[in-house]
């Protein structure tokens, strides 16, 4: 079984996230028993919205707990490299266009591009994994090939994360 890499915030989160849906569960199937109440199942939008509302909560719910047995929670306060790792935060620079990104490398479950993580598992996160400082990678992202030369490679912890 492959082992899927979270920090301790990532897991806090999905865990809180696990706990709040599980507490949801009642409130849907009162609204189900409520919709049924109503009558004829057919032409009851209540029903239908209620019925799909548990569908997603409970697809949801068996997607966090598949993933949970499989993940292995790492300290991203604690890691140190000279290379661009899990929990690594690293900055790189378009070759063409000098444009300067900064990326946190995350698992996919707590990967936000917004907050400037991204997934490990991503076009760019697999390019950048192994790599360090004066390296330089080729992408290919949507809108083309991209070359990046890594600036550097540095382990902000949870400080880093936005």
């Amino acid at each position: 079984m492959n082992r899927i890499p979270i920090s301790v915030e990532g897991f806090k989160r999905l865990e809180k996230e696990l706990d709040d849906l599980k507490k949801e569960r009642p409130a849907i199937i009162q609204a189900i028993k409520e919709a049924r109440e109503e009558g004829d199942l057919r032409e009851n939008a209540g029903y239908d919205a209620a019925r799909e509302r548990q569908g997603m909560l409970e697809a949801r719910i068996s997607h966090i707990e598949s993933r949970m047995i499989r993940f292995e929670v790492i300290d991203i306060d604690t890691l140190q490299s000279d290379r661009a790792v899990f929990g690594a935060t690293v900055t790189v620079e378009d070759v063409e266009t000098e444009e300067r990104k900064t990326y946190t490398l995350l698992g996919a479950d707590e990967a936000d591009h917004t907050k400037g993580t991204i997934s490990i598992e991503s076009p760019v996160g697999r390019a950048l994994l192994g790599k360090q400082e004066g390296d330089e990678i080729s992408v290919q992202v949507p809108k083309g090939r991209v070359d990046y030369e890594v600036i550097s490679v540095s382990f902000l912890g949870t400080a880093g994360l936005k």
